[in-house]
């Protein structure tokens, strides 16, 4: 069952500026260790650090609360598997609610997707409560 869907359009040029303007008081801010690295790794690290943005913005709205009632940016972490698949984590606040908006009896998963055209950077969060199996029905 779907918990929430959220997405987010960024503009690329607008981080950049932010970027050139605040530097690492905006970065630290904003994104985890984790992806800080990564975009800075990035031959095109404002394209980085944009999707990762428009991720943050979708999955509050996907939680439901948007930024407000607590969410802090940096609760919401986007992190790659070896594939390159991007994935969300959430901690803190964002833990708190996705915990609360969980039905008994189910996981919640964060599907993310990212991409990017310059100058737009995009991100869609589908949050999913898939029923935990149980392993004594499993059992013969």
């Amino acid at each position: 069952m779907i918990l929430g869907i959220g997405t987010d359009l960024a503009n690329i040029d607008r981080i950049q500026r932010t970027l050139d303007r605040f530097g690492d008081r905006f970065r630290t801010r904003v994104f985890t260790e984790v992806e800080r690295r990564k975009a800075d790794r990035r031959a095109d690290t404002a394209g980085t650090y944009a999707k990762r943005w428009a991720a943050k913005e979708a999955c509050s709205k996907a939680l439901g609360t948007g930024l407000r009632m607590g969410i802090a940016w940096k609760d919401m972490a986007v992190s790659n598997l070896r594939t390159g698949q991007p994935v969300m984590e959430v901690t803190g606040w964002a833990a708190e609610r996705l915990a609360a908006m969980t039905p008994p009896g189910h996981e919640a998963i964060i599907h993310v997707t990212l991409t990017d055209d310059h100058p737009w950077a995009q991100a869609i969060v589908v949050i999913e409560a898939r029923p935990i199996a149980d392993a004594r029905a499993a059992r013969p």
